[in-house]
């Protein structure tokens, strides 16, 4: 069993644009910052501030996500890669087994690891050019 979820990135603006979503669809917003995260104080003071990982519930178990970009890690926004399909599977075993066959041919961005915000997470872009986020809970 998995769960789907729109996930896209900003330069900037994930907050705003977040509070406009809000606004129209209802929902507790949830932020983290950039500053929240490991060596987050060791950013640039103006991207301390950013969104690490935002989410707006927008019903039937189903989330809006988004994080802003780091221009100074290199990131760089393009319209046409700013989101990604985030698919939240059961289990540790069922990540790797997603990750591995709709990665294959494609290209890996993060491999799957233990993150600090306690999930087992992993991205890529598969062959046909589109961007997955693949998630487990680690309980």
């Amino acid at each position: 069993m998995a769960t789907i979820n729109t996930y896209l990135n900003f330069n900037g603006n994930a907050e705003e644009a977040f509070r406009f979503y809000q606004s129209a669809l209802g929902g507790e917003l949830f932020i983290q910052r950039m500053k929240d995260t490991p060596d987050g104080d060791k950013l640039p003071v103006e991207e301390q501030t950013r969104a690490m990982h935002v989410a707006l519930p927008i019903g039937n178990g189903n989330n809006l996500m988004a994080s802003d970009i780091l221009e100074s890690a290199g990131h760089k926004l393009i319209p046409g890669n700013n989101y990604y399909i985030s698919l939240h599977v059961d289990s540790k075993q069922e990540a790797d087994r997603v990750f591995n066959a709709l990665s294959a041919g494609g290209t890996v961005e993060m491999a799957l690891e233990e993150m600090f915000w306690g999930d087992y997470f992993g991205s890529f872009k598969d062959k046909f050019g589109i961007q997955w986020m693949i998630t487990a809970a680690l309980k």
